[in-house]
């Protein structure tokens, strides 16, 4: 006996009609008339008493109903049940730093049986695997969304300086772009985060001045590395650089207005996200 079968049973008895329930289930006639016959084979009994101008249950069909929607029933809760705690899928990348710790601690909290998998991509990647339903949502900044997906915006990320911990401007409380003119940037290829580059870049034409091109390529760490070495500058999240351990490189604030991009969540348009009021509550906790 087949969770399908009983479906089928339930519609038919419900309309008394094997078309009309045929046109319910979305099915053709003869694929219903056939597993009812099966169902019927299988217990050992007729189910409906078919004549050419109606169609009824009969005695063990009436017997059969309540059960077989009890079964139903309990199918859909067991599917429920395990929809509810299904894990969230859930894209990311370096730089969000002590946000994601908040936004984690604080999802746990709100529902703890739901795992997150955290899944580190390049955010063009992440966008795509919204859209394809392969993610449930992804933390992005400042990223054209494609097509069915939309960003909700969560929170302005400012940006500091890191600077070698001996340069004077590291003791300083915070410092203007314009004071950076003489030493070179060390930034990541403009196709990795485009948004950041140009957000930096345009800020030293603001200041009046072409940034000198420092080391590019690596990771984040090994930029850091050079850095406590040599006398660079990049920029890194201020939220990430409250979890960064480099004893050798300072963070210095910007003078406001400062710089910073907006943090935003990539959900699809069309299917809401696993947990997603969830989620979206966890990203608002703050800290006090």
């Amino acid at each position: 006996m087949e969770l399908r079968q009983l479906n089928y049973f339930v519609a038919v008895a419900e309309e008394l009609h094997f078309g009309r329930a045929a046109e319910r289930l979305h099915i053709v006639q003869s694929a219903v008339s056939q597993q009812i016959q099966r169902l019927e084979r299988e217990l050992g009994a007729e189910l409906f008493d078919r004549s050419p101008r109606r169609v009824r249950l009969t005695g063990a069909g009436e017997r059969l109903l309540p059960e077989a929607r009890a079964v139903l029933a309990a199918a859909e809760r067991a599917r429920t049940s395990v929809a509810a705690t299904a894990g969230l899928r859930l894209g990311t990348s370096t730089g969000l730093g002590a946000h994601l710790d908040r936004v984690l601690a604080a999802f746990a909290e709100r529902v703890p049986d739901v795992a997150v998998e955290l899944v580190s991509l390049p955010a063009g990647e992440r966008l795509e695997r919204v859209a394809a339903g392969r993610l449930d949502a992804a933390f992005v900044r400042s990223a054209e969304p494609p097509p069915g997906v939309r960003v909700l915006p969560l929170w302005p990320d400012p940006l500091v300086a890191a600077l070698p911990a001996g340069h004077p401007l590291a003791a300083r409380d915070e410092i203007d772009v314009a004071e950076l003119a003489g030493l070179p940037l060390a930034l990541t290829p403009r196709a990795t985060n485009p948004a950041l580059v140009d957000l930096v870049v345009g800020a030293c034409h603001a200041a009046g001045f072409e940034p000198v091109p420092g080391p590019a390529g690596g990771s984040l760490h090994d930029t850091l590395a050079v850095i406590g070495t040599r006398p660079l500058w990049t920029v890194v999240y201020a939220s990430h650089a409250r979890v960064l351990h480099t004893p050798r490189v300072s963070y210095v604030p910007f003078r406001a207005p400062g710089l910073a991009l907006v943090t935003g969540l990539a959900v699809s348009a069309a299917r809401p996200a696993r947990h997603l009021e969830e989620l979206l509550l966890a990203c608002g906790h703050h800290e006090s």
